[in-house]
């Protein structure tokens, strides 16, 4: 039971295809996990067995016949309670959307179920994903699977929590400051924040107004799994262009092949300023840099800029709530002014300057990849 709930999504999807084991089997042993562990953690929020028995069956029938659906063909999994599941519940936490069941699929949804996937149900969310911790007033709050009395991180906490517990084999999370890589690094799991506008952002989080997506700058979909192998998969499935949201780029998803060491050139800290490190992680990233530099790699210490972290985590709040704003419909305080938007966006810009400062040669086009691992949910 312990192999089939804790494998990768890469092994599960082999052993069903080899008939090592049926996609059936699979998911009862993932639906026997949250039975399990699920009161606890308040993880899984919704739940549909007889939808994802039905479709595990008929995934197994498909295969008897030599019918393979695609890279995920059999494999369970649940959703961040943000994409549209048609016919399942999406409520991003929010009580006027309570009984919101939409009647198509997001984007994601879709490529998942196309390539095989058996949705099990969805995972818990902060209100609007609004928050570095995962609790609201539909579904109550998520525990940490490591420490109950922890927070798994948010917004993607509900998905952080069930992966690592074994109750999913793999989640899809949503992240505009952090809302993936808090709660993966809570949890202890991989978790993606793709370059922007690669997977489609069509059917995330429903709007109840009807009025065009505000929640778009920044904001991206991408894999959460306990492998980079699984990372690197599930990001082929779910990446690349789609009618629905013309912003994403036409750019081919593409295996990029491995550098060998001695042609990296890596940075690397101790300490971040403003936060405390433990000794033991300390330790751990120094072994670590010496394992690469004695593999044949550049490596070098960086010495980060002095920065008020708790400052710009103010003002990835301040700009969180701006999207956010956008959907509400009636307006308790003037909106938002242009100038006001693009002088936030300008405070998080200065930071990145900064940061790119501590890499000689690093040009405005090479942020993002800074970017996408600064501290600062969605």
């Amino acid at each position: 039971m312990a192999d089939v709930i804790f494998s990768s999504v890469t092994r599960l999807a082999a052993a069903i295809r080899a008939g090592q084991i049926s996609a059936a089997e699979v998911l009862e042993a993932h639906l026997a996990q949250i039975a399990i562990h699920n009161p606890a953690l308040n993880a899984v929020t919704t739940i549909d067995a007889g939808k994802a028995q039905e479709r595990a069956r008929a995934a197994d029938v498909a295969l008897a016949r030599d019918e393979m659906w695609g890279p995920l063909h059999g494999v369970p999994f649940t959703l961040k309670d943000a994409h549209s599941t048609a016919g399942m519940p999406t409520t991003v936490g929010f009580p006027p959307l309570a009984g919101h069941v939409p009647a198509e699929d997001s984007t994601v949804t879709a490529r998942l179920k196309q390539a095989g996937g058996v949705l099990m149900g969805k995972t818990n969310v902060p209100t609007m994903l609004g928050d570095f911790q995962t609790d609201n007033p539909i579904f109550g709050r998520t525990n940490n699977p490591w420490n109950l009395e922890r927070t798994p991180g948010g917004s993607s906490g509900g998905a952080a929590a069930a992966l690592a517990s074994g109750m999913t084999p793999f989640e899809i999370g949503t992240d505009l400051a952090s809302s993936i890589r808090l709660p993966a690094h809570f949890c202890g799991l991989f978790g993606l924040k793709p370059t922007e506008r690669r997977v489609s952002l069509a059917g995330l989080i429903p709007n109840p107004h009807g009025i065009p997506r505000s929640v778009r700058g920044m904001s991206c979909i991408g894999p959460m799994a306990r492998t980079v192998e699984d990372l690197a998969l599930l990001f082929r499935v779910i990446a690349g262009p789609d009618i629905r949201d013309t912003e994403v780029q036409p750019v081919p998803v593409d295996i990029v092949p491995t550098p060998s060491l001695n042609r990296l050139r890596i940075a690397f800290a101790q300490t971040f300023p403003g936060f405390p490190v433990a000794a033991d992680v300390r330790d751990s990233i120094n072994e670590l840099a010496r394992q690469l530099d004695r593999s044949g790699a550049v490596v070098e210490e960086a010495k980060l800029p002095e920065l008020d972290f708790h400052q710009e985590l103010a003002g990835a709040d301040q700009l969180i709530g701006m999207m956010i704003g956008a959907f509400q419909q009636e307006q308790r305080e003037q909106p938002t002014t242009l100038q006001q938007y693009l002088e936030a966006l300008h405070r998080r810009d200065q930071v990145h300057y900064r940061l790119g400062a501590i890499f000689p040669g690093m040009g405005r086009a090479d942020l993002p990849s800074i970017h996408d691992h600064s501290i600062s949910p969605l």
